[in-house]
C-alpha cells in the first residue's frame, strides 16, 4: 500500500456557524425543538438572525470540526466541503486552512450562498441548532479528488451529508475508492433526527461495510434500532459493523468490536459551557489515536479529552493544542 499523505480526510457540508447565547423562551418563541438539528431556508435564517442577540461566528460544520481537531492533535489534515465564493466563503476557506487543514474544493461561482448554521445554546449548555446547506448541498460526486482519498489513511464522512443528493452519491464515490485503495471509511451518524430520516439506508451502509467505522452517541444509538434498550442496541451494533464507538456524554464511552466491548470514562471537567462539537472533538482523538495505532483504549481517552476541552468553552473548536494537551495528560501523541 502506498504511503499516506493525509491520516484523515473528512468530507461535510461546509457550515459557517453562528453562536448565540438564548434562553427557552426564545426556542419556544421561534418553534425549535431544544437540542435538534433543523435544515432551514434562506428567508427562516435571516428571520432567526433578525431576532438574535450578538453572536460568535467561526468555520463549522461537523466534519470539519473533526478534521481541526485532528489538525490540532499533529495530524495530517485534509477537508472536502462546498462554499461560495462569496465573503463568508472566503472567511470559511481562510479559518480551515489557518487551523492547518488542506482544503482545496473548488468554490462555487454561482448559485445559493454559502451554508450558515444559527446555532442557539441554552443556559444548561445544551445546543439547538437552525441550519441553512446554501451552498454545501452542491457537493458533487466531481468535488471528490481520487487522488486524495486514495492518500488517506481514513476517509471519515458525516451523516448530515444524507440530506443532499449530490453529497450522497460523493460520500459513496468517496468510500469505493477509499476501499479500492486499501483505506479505511468512518462515518458519524450526526443527530437522531438524521437517523431518523435515513435509518435504512444508514444500517445498508454498515452491513454492506461501505463503512468500517461508525461514531453514534445513545440517542443516536437508541434511533437507529428503534430501542431504549442500550445493551440490545450495542449487541445489533457489534453485528453491524466491523468497529463503533458509542459516546455517552458525562458517563464516557463504549468501544465495540468483534474483540468485545471497552468502557472508558469521561474526562471531568471545571464547567459545561457549549455541548457543540462534542461529538465532533470526540471523534477527532478517536481517530487520530487509530493512526497512531494508540490502541483502543488510548484512542478513546484521546476523544474524551477533546472532547472535554471543546464543551468548556463557546464553540466547536479546540481554543488551546490538543497535542499539547494530550501530552500533559500523559496520552500517547
Amino acid at each position: 500500500m502506498a504511503e499516506a499523505k493525509y491520516d484523515v480526510l473528512a468530507i461535510g457540508n461546509a457550515i459557517f456557524d453562528v453562536l448565540v447565547r438564548a434562553d427557552e423562551k426564545f426556542l419556544v418563541d421561534h418553534g425549535m425543538t431544544k437540542g435538534s438539528m433543523t435544515l432551514i431556508d434562506e428567508v427562516r435564517a435571516a428571520a432567526i438572525y433578525r431576532d438574535m442577540g450578538p453572536a460568535t461566528q467561526m468555520s463549522g460544520g461537523s466534519a470539519a470540526n473533526t478534521i481541526v481537531g485532528v489538525a490540532s492533535f499533529g495530524g495530517r489534515a485534509a477537508y472536502v466541503g462546498k462554499v461560495k465564493q462569496d465573503q463568508i466563503g472566503g472567511l470559511y476557506t481562510h479559518d480551515i486552512r489557518a487551523a492547518g487543514v488542506a482544503f482545496d474544493t473548488r468554490p462555487a461561482t454561482g448559485g445559493p450562498a454559502t451554508g450558515c448554521s444559527y446555532i442557539l445554546i441554552t443556559g444548561d449548555g445544551e445546543r439547538t441548532m437552525n441550519t441553512y446547506l446554501g451552498a454545501a448541498q452542491d457537493l458533487t460526486p466531481d468535488d471528490i479528488e481520487p487522488a486524495a482519498i486514495a492518500a488517506s489513511r481514513i476517509v471519515y464522512l458525516e451523516g448530515y451529508l444524507w440530506d443532499p443528493k449530490n453529497a450522497k452519491d460523493a460520500f459513496v464515490k468517496a468510500a469505493t475508492i477509499a476501499h479500492g485503495a486499501g483505506r479505511e471509511v468512518a462515518l458519524t451518524l450526526s443527530d437522531s433526527f438524521c437517523v431518523d430520516r435515513y435509518r435504512g439506508e444508514f444500517l445498508e451502509l454498515m452491513r454492506e461495510r461501505t463503512v468500517d467505522l461508525v461514531f453514534a452517541n445513545e440517542a443516536e444509538l437508541h434511533s437507529l434500532y428503534q430501542t431504549s434498550d442500550f445493551d440490545a442496541a450495542l449487541a445489533q451494533l457489534r453485528k453491524d459493523v466491523k468497529l463503533a464507538v458509542v459516546t455517552r456524554s458525562e458517563k464516557g464511552c463504549m468501544v465495540a468490536s468483534n474483540d468485545g466491548v471497552v468502557a472508558v470514562p469521561a474526562f471531568s471537567i471545571e464547567r459545561l459551557v457549549d455541548t457543540t462539537g462534542a461529538g465532533d472533538l470526540f471523534a477527532s482523538g478517536f481517530l487520530f489515536g487509530l493512526v497512531r495505532n494508540a490502541g483502543f483504549e488510548n484512542a478513546a481517552r484521546l476523544g474524551a479529552l477533546a472532547a472535554a476541552e471543546v464543551i468548556q468553552h463557546i464553540g466547536a473548536r479546540p481554543q488551546i493544542s490538543l497535542k499539547e494537551l494530550a501530552k500533559q495528560n500523559g496520552l500517547p501523541v
